[in-house]
């Protein structure tokens, strides 16, 4: 087994990573907490170059970012060059577009391709592409779900799998059990946690909800998960607290 690092994914925090000064702040609260790692994602408009200088003054790693489809089908080269700077090897894209979606079975046929063929001039560059699920891909044509068509449908060494616990939860899914059919397919995963609040799903700190963690890490295990990143994106408490409060129960199980 290699390295297991947690990391902080900053969506969590991004009304508090909209400057360069409040990111520089928001950094050293991060790895305070003990964090050594971080997704770039949701973050202000803030110069890569200085987005990497407050990154190493931290001792902090970029493992993974989010950028938006629309770039990466126009902007690949800048990516490229921005994830190089960052020494990030990772790159996804945090959702699906909507006119893929509207296209029910074929459009995600569709997504699939085209993410394949990013995937591949990544790929070239030495770098990685994965999709963040939802709960939306949970929509089923027939015998498959709609996130079934999107991996079947592209070639594992060019599209890789951002399984999001929660939101396999939330569609009617099992999280450990999409994690292990993501085995050798997936460098990053998103942790969160669910609790029912009146009746609603809602996001919880990493071992206050619901979730079955010890299956969960275990499949993580298997599957040949590199990073765990925690990312929260509603807090019912100061989204500082709730990220400190997931690294400290994920520590007590075993990761850091």
């Amino acid at each position: 087994m290699g390295i297991r690092v947690l990391a902080a994914q900053l969506y969590t925090l991004r009304d508090f990573c909209k400057t360069a000064v409040d990111f520089e702040d928001s950094m050293r609260k991060v790895r305070a907490m003990g964090y050594t790692a971080v997704q770039v994602s949701g973050i202000g408009p803030i110069a890569p170059e200085q987005v990497k200088a407050t990154l190493d003054a931290n001792d902090l790693r970029c493992c993974i970012t989010h950028i938006g489809f629309d770039r990466l089908q126009s902007d690949l080269p800048a990516v490229i060059k921005q994830h190089q700077l960052w020494d990030c090897r990772h790159v996804a894209v945090g959702s699906l577009p909507g006119h893929y979606r509207d296209g029910g079975e074929q459009g995600y046929a569709r997504f699939a391709a085209d993410a394949n063929e990013i995937g591949r001039r990544l790929a070239e560059s030495g770098l990685t592409f994965s999709y963040h699920n939802h709960s939306f891909e949970f929509v089923r044509f027939g015998s498959r779900t709609a996130l079934d068509v999107i991996y079947e449908e592209s070639d594992p060494r060019y599209l890789k799998a951002e399984i999001d616990t929660y939101w396999v939860q939330h569609g009617g899914g099992d999280p450990a059990l999409w994690i292990l059919k993501m085995k050798d397919r997936m460098p990053v995963v998103h942790l969160k946690d669910m609790v029912v609040i009146d009746g609603q799903q809602k996001m919880a700190e990493i071992g206050e909800g619901n979730l079955n963690w010890p299956a969960i890490l275990a499949a993580c295990n298997v599957a040949g998960v590199e990073w765990y990143a925690v990312e929260q994106d509603e807090c019912q408490r100061d989204p500082f607290e709730s990220l400190a409060i997931s690294y400290r129960n994920l520590s007590a199980m075993g990761l850091s």
